[in-house]
């Protein structure tokens, strides 16, 4: 059986999950018996813990909070965890790699031998992938005015910014009157923070980037609202009029699409740009390492390509379709699958 000290600890990891635990629960998770578990209970709370009791019929035990923070806890897999994580954590918010690293060295440094060990044991090396279309890191203070705004549910005072950061004036392009939203989803896609709102100067849903913004916080209040279709994954990912800007690459280009601009902007990599033209119809600006990586993102959506811009990008199309003539008059047909 393990020690008291153990016991205590595996017990503060449990509770620490967030959730409430009736007291035969925790017993079978520590293998003990609800006595030893009231035992330990009693322990942790002479340690300054606060673990509440919660009354009645589907009453248990659960973790409170403190003004100040408690030791923390980890068991072995936990500190793995938490050791893959700050290593591989996405750099999308200025400064986050930094935290992170600095993070990594404070738990080691305070965790005991054993859990240090296994900590130790997973370092990691990050490489640069194109493919994950990174867009800048934004400040932190705009992630967490609009974190906030979608916890509390107060509506937010927005300001339409620049891909640079500055703010148009008005009758210069791009220029927006400052508007009022409800922020109800705060959301991290292909790289770029989203805030899902509720827009209520023209009623209408919309999925805005947060590093286009100038969020101003406000103290009024709004209740929740239903999404449409109750999917907040698809409605992200098949809105076309994001904010978004064509990523910085060697080769840009465009194309008319004969599909609508929603089921576009669902498969459309990130760092790429979808306008709606018509109900049937949008244009796609994307970008590859080469004119003919271009064409060849243009050809997986399977549907007529018209009105192709620049030059360079037809004559890539033009490449690729006598190669792939040559290869169909070759007769290779591959073999018929089994």
């Amino acid at each position: 059986m393990a020690s008291t000290s153990q016991r205590a600890l595996r017990l503060l990891s449990l509770l620490g999950s967030g959730r409430q635990w009736p007291l035969h629960d925790l017993a079978t998770a520590l293998g003990v018996s609800e006595r030893t578990v009231r035992r330990d209970i009693e322990t942790l709370r002479r340690l300054d813990y606060p673990v509440h009791t919660v009354h009645g019929p589907g009453g248990g035990y659960r973790l409170g909070t403190r003004h100040t923070l408690p030791p923390l806890v980890f068991d072995h897999d936990q500190a793995l965890a938490v050791a893959v994580a700050l290593q591989t954590a996405p750099s999308t918010v200025l400064g986050l790699g930094d935290d992170a690293a600095r993070a990594l060295v404070t738990l080691e440094q305070d965790a005991p031998a054993a859990l240090r060990a296994a900590m130790e044991s997973v370092r990691l090396t990050r490489l640069h992938n194109p493919w994950e279309f990174m867009a800048p890191p934004i400040e932190p203070t705009a992630v967490t005015t609009v974190g906030i705004a979608v916890r509390r549910r107060h509506v937010l005072g927005i300001e339409t910014l620049r891909a640079d950061g500055s703010r148009p004036v008005p009758g210069e392009d791009g220029f927006l009157p400052a508007r009022r939203v409800e922020p109800h989803h705060l959301v991290v896609w292909a790289g770029r923070w989203y805030v899902v709102a509720y827009d209520l100067e023209d009623e209408q849903w919309r999925v805005l980037r947060v590093d286009r913004m100038r969020p101003r916080p406000t103290t009024q209040c709004f209740p929740p609202r239903e999404l449409p279709g109750d999917d907040l994954a698809h409605f992200v990912m098949s809105s076309h009029d994001r904010g978004d800007t064509p990523a910085d690459w060697p080769c840009t280009g465009s194309a008319r699409l004969g599909l609508p601009a929603g089921t576009v902007a669902r498969w459309a990599p990130g760092g790429s740009v979808v306008e709606y033209l018509d109900a049937d119809h949008c244009r796609l600006t994307l970008g590859a390492w080469s004119w003919a990586g271009v064409a060849g993102l243009l050809a997986t959506f399977d549907t007529e390509l018209t009105d192709l811009h620049p030059p360079e990008l037809v004559q890539a199309c033009r490449r690729l379709m006598h190669r792939w003539a040559a290869l169909a008059d070759t007769g290779n047909d591959p073999a018929p699958s089994s």
